[in-house]
C-alpha cells in the first residue's frame, strides 16, 4: 500500500509542475484533465502528508524519551507520543478508503424516477413526498434540480415523477436510494384509523453523456404532441410535448415540462441515453453478482430497502439495521445520516472484502 502512495505522491508532484506551467492553460481540455486529476488525487495526498507527519512525530518522539531525563518533559513527549499514534490508526483507516477503486459513475448527474407502487392514492401521495424529501435534500446540497415528466392523480399525489438532478458527487451519495420504499401510516381517506402499508419504487440512474451511448436515428421514433394536465396558460396550446418510443427496448420516454418542444426533445433524449446506460450497467453487475452482492449501492430495485413508520415516528433502512426517530425532519429533506450510514457501511463491506482477498 505504502509504495503505491509513494508513486502516488510523486505523479501529484508532477501534475502540479504541470499545472504551473502557462502551456498548458492555453489547451483548455487538457488543463480541465489534469486539474480534476489534481482534485481528486488531493484529499489522498493530504493524508498521506499527514500520516508522513506523525510517523516522523512517533520516531522524534521516541528519540526524545531516550535523551530525556525530565519527569514532566517526558510526561509531555509521551502525551504526544500517544497522540501522533492514535492519529496514525486513523490515517491508516481512511487512507484504505481513499484507495478503494472508485465507482466511475460517482461524479455524475442522475436521473431520479419515483413511482407509486401498491397501496393506490396513497402510494401516489407517498411518492409525491419522497420526490419532495430528495428535492429538499438536493437544494441543501446546492444541486440543480429539473422536472422531466410527472403524471398526477388529481389529489396532490404522483403515480410517477422523474427529475434531472444536477450537481458535483450526485451518483456517489443518491445511488444508495434505488430500491422499495414502504410506508406504514392512517391515511387521510380511511375513517376507521387503520394503519395501511404502501410503496413506491425509487430508480438513481447516472446520467450518460453522448460518448457514453450512442443512440441511432433509425431506432427512435418521435412523436410530437401537446401537453396536458397542470401547466399554466401554454398548456394545450402548442405542439411541445414530446414522446421518444426506443424500437429495439420498446422504452417509451414522455417529456412535457418545458414550453419549448425543442428542450422537452433534449430532455427526453438525455433520460434515454441513461436509460440505455443503465441497462447496461446492470448487464454489467449482474455478471458481476458477487461483487453486486457485496456492495450496498447497486442493489435490486426490487429489494425493500427502507420503511417509514409514521404512528412511530420511525425510518429503518433494512441494509444497515438503522433506525432513526426523526420521521418529519427526513421526509424534509433530512437524510444526510442514512446516506452517511451506508455509504460508511458500504466502505466497510468492500474493506473487508479486499482484506479477505489480501
Amino acid at each position: 500500500m505504502f509504495d503505491r502512495l509513494d508513486d502516488i505522491l510523486i505523479h501529484y508532484e508532477e501534475l502540479m509542475q504541470e499545472l504551473n506551467n502557462p502551456s498548458v492553460a492555453e489547451d483548455q481540455n487538457r488543463f480541465r484533465k489534469l486539474m480534476k486529476e489534481q482534485a481528486d488525487l488531493a484529499p489522498l495526498v493530504e493524508a498521506y502528508t499527514q500520516y508522513k507527519k506523525e510517523k516522523q512525530n512517533v520516531q522524534d518522539s521516541l528519540a526524545l524519551l531516550e535523551e530525556e531525563s525530565d519527569e514532566e518533559m517526558r510526561e509531555m513527549v509521551k502525551e504526544e507520543l500517544s497522540g501522533s499514534k492514535k492519529q496514525i490508526e486513523v490515517l491508516e483507516q481512511e487512507l484504505k478508503i481513499l484507495l478503494l477503486p472508485k465507482d466511475p459513475n460517482d461524479d455524475k448527474n442522475i436521473i431520479l424516477e419515483i413511482r407509486a407502487g401498491a397501496g393506490g392514492d396513497e402510494a401516489a401521495l407517498f411518492a409525491s413526498e419522497l420526490y419532495r424529501m430528495y428535492v429538499n435534500y438536493a437544494e441543501g446540497q446546492r444541486w440543480k434540480v429539473e422536472l422531466i415528466s410527472v403524471n398526477e392523480n388529481g389529489i396532490g399525489g404522483s403515480k410517477e415523477v422523474v427529475a434531472m438532478i444536477t450537481g458535483k458527487g450526485a451518483y456517489s451519495k443518491m445511488k444508495y436510494e434505488s430500491g422499495v420504499h414502504r410506508v406504514q401510516r392512517v391515511p387521510e381517506t380511511e375513517s376507521g384509523g387503520r394503519i395501511h402499508t404502501s410503496t413506491a419504487t425509487v430508480a438513481v440512474m447516472p446520467e450518460a453523456e453522448e460518448v457514453d451511448v450512442v443512440i441511432e436515428d433509425k431506432d427512435v421514433r418521435i412523436d410530437v404532441m401537446r401537453a396536458s394536465g397542470n401547466g399554466g396558460q401554454c398548456v394545450n396550446t402548442t405542439d411541445s410535448a414530446v414522446r421518444l418510443t426506443h424500437m429495439p427496448t420498446g422504452i417509451v420516454i414522455y417529456s412535457q415540462t418545458e414550453k419549448s418542444q425543442l428542450q422537452n426533445k433534449e430532455k427526453a433524449f438525455r433520460l434515454l441515453r441513461s436509460k440505455l446506460y443503465d441497462i447496461e450497467l446492470e448487464k454489467r453487475q449482474s455478471s458481476e453478482a458477487e461483487e453486486r452482492r457485496s456492495q450496498i449501492g447497486t442493489g435490486d430495485r426490487s429489494e425493500k430497502i427502507r420503511t417509514y413508520n409514521f404512528p412511530q415516528g420511525r425510518v429503518t433502512d433494512h441494509r444497515i439495521k438503522l433506525t432513526l426517530y426523526k420521521i418529519d425532519a427526513v421526509m424534509n429533506g433530512d437524510i444526510h445520516e442514512l446516506l452517511d450510514s451506508l455509504i460508511a457501511a458500504d466502505q466497510a463491506m468492500r474493506l473487508s472484502k479486499l482484506n479477505e482477498e489480501g
